[in-house]
């Protein structure tokens, strides 16, 4: 099978990760994969970037041009680089009106030559986060229209009028407009939103769609947007990790490598810029280490935050340590490895991968239950609360791989954390069970499985409509024939 896969990026965390796991692994079944992308940051020859950089007529191509040059003399020349920057505008000035608006950009022309990247055209085109500055929505009914489009949800951007995550909104029910907050990334500069909904609704109006989602929670999203109207299918398909990275493994070796003292009590959180990210909630998860310190008098607590770059710190009798994004994912794995407890506080999260390799990993977890984690994490026990998630339940210690707290509650964090740091077997129990479980249900194979036979029902599906429809027309020429006399 030909597999043409849509991405922001082929290497990064989220979404970027999951389409580039899937283009490895369809190659590795022996399917020819390739993947399309905004921005390239591997060799790898199948993967292609979509040519928006193109300059279209002689105005963008003059601008262009001097954008080009003045990039070149950014390091030699004082205020080069801010003119380059205002010249790259220039070259484009429709894009430049549209963001002061407050319209989602839209001006990507390279989106209509994705089927000439490849010699050969892919038998279905799968789709994944198409916000981040690269790929034009309106070419979406052309698209679907040519082949079996897969669309895979990361986030609800593709249900809202600007933002990847509401929270408490529900606006984007019955169309945005008086948007509380249009920082949310993608943020917006004027209120456009209710345009920019009305927009994305035409396009669907006009399109067909296969959707997948990780979470059954934001499937359930769908089932109340404005796409809706475009689903042929929907599937729930989680997301899975490598099994050979991302695996058990001995906590003293791996606490030797990241010089982790083996008596002390090391916690660990993993996410792309975790104190300036707008999904996470660092605040929360300092406060509530500061108070398992507390908790722990006595004992060497180490709190490692796993994807920022910022010098050591305090809170309270906890020592922080931060760490750079890893590429590696042996060096990742070792992090996960090394923990007493992964701990993950988060606004809003769909279907986190963090969250998937420390399962793999056998760390037990505390985490909020927002979005998709609920379904990630088996909880042992639930903290009160007037605002507990409605999904949430409690297991038998034979199954639980973790506790799930309600977020923003440090104080429920901070006691999960206590109590599951001052219990060893408690720790190994939920260990085992969350390694296990993540073998059943979230191996990076059985994701591709369940992708690659649904490719081939949607394949035969369009197959059999092609024909369907060409029956019809030839019936329909057949009918406006003259009778014979």
């Amino acid at each position: 099978m030909r597999i043409l896969q849509i991405s922001t990026s082929d290497m990064g965390g989220g979404a970027e990760k999951v389409a580039w796991n899937l283009f490895q692994a369809y190659r590795q079944r022996g399917h020819h994969s390739w993947l399309a992308v905004g921005a390239k940051r591997s060799d790898d020859a199948e993967v292609f970037v979509i040519p928006n950089r193109e300059p279209r007529g002689r105005w963008s191509r003059f601008w262009w041009a001097v954008h080009t040059r003045l990039g070149t003399l950014a390091e030699q020349i004082p205020g080069a680089w801010h003119l380059s920057r205002l010249t790259r505008a220039l070259s484009a000035p429709g894009r430049l009106l549209d963001r002061y608006r407050g319209l989602e950009d839209s001006r990507f022309p390279g989106t209509w030559h994705l089927l000439e990247l490849h010699p050969h055209p892919p038998d279905v085109v799968h789709c994944h986060n198409l916000h981040g500055g690269y790929f034009d929505l309106r070419a979406l009914p052309w698209l679907s229209h040519q082949l079996p489009v897969i669309l895979t949800l990361h986030d609800a951007w593709l249900l809202s009028g600007h933002c990847a995550h509401s929270f408490e909104c529900d606006r984007w029910t019955t169309g945005c407009g008086d948007c509380p907050d249009l920082s949310i990334y993608p943020s917006i500069r004027r209120d456009a939103t209710a345009y920019n909904w009305r927009r994305k609704q035409a396009i669907y109006t006009q399109s067909r769609f296969y959707v997948a989602t990780p979470s059954r929670w934001l499937m359930r999203k769908v089932d109340q947007s404005m796409l809706k109207v475009a689903v042929a299918e929907g599937r729930v398909i989680p997301n899975g990790v490598d099994l050979a990275s991302f695996h058990p493994g001995d906590k003293k070796e791996a606490r030797a490598v990241l010089n982790i003292p083996e008596e002390a009590r090391m916690l660990l959180f993993a996410a792309n810029g975790i104190r300036r990210n707008p999904w996470k909630d660092y605040r929360t998860l300092r406060t509530a280490i500061a108070l398992v310190a507390e908790h722990l008098y006595g004992q060497h607590v180490i709190f490692v935050a796993l994807g920022d770059d910022a010098p050591a710190e305090t809170i309270g009798r906890a020592e922080v340590r931060f760490v750079p994004y890893q590429k590696d994912p042996s060096a990742v794995a070792s992090y996960y490895q090394a923990a007493d407890v992964y701990t993950h506080a988060a606004l809003a999260d769909t279907f986190p991968n963090t969250v998937l390799e420390a399962l793999a990993c056998g760390s037990p977890i505390v985490a909020t239950a927002v979005g998709g984690v609920v379904e990630q994490v088996k909880g042992l026990w639930i903290p009160d609360s007037p605002s507990q998630h409605p999904l949430l339940n409690k297991c038998v210690i034979e199954e639980a791989t973790g506790v799930l707290v309600p977020a923003g509650d440090a104080e429920s964090m901070a006691a999960s954390i206590a109590r599951m740091l001052k219990n060893e077997p408690l720790r190994r129990q939920l260990g085992a069970n969350a390694a296990r479980d993540a073998e059943n249900r979230f191996d990076l194979r059985r994701q591709a499985d369940q992708y690659l036979a649904w490719y081939q029902d949607i394949v035969d599906d369009w197959c059999t409509r092609r024909s369907l429809r060409q029956a019809a027309a030839i019936q329909g020429g057949l009918d406006a024939l003259p009778d014979a006399e």
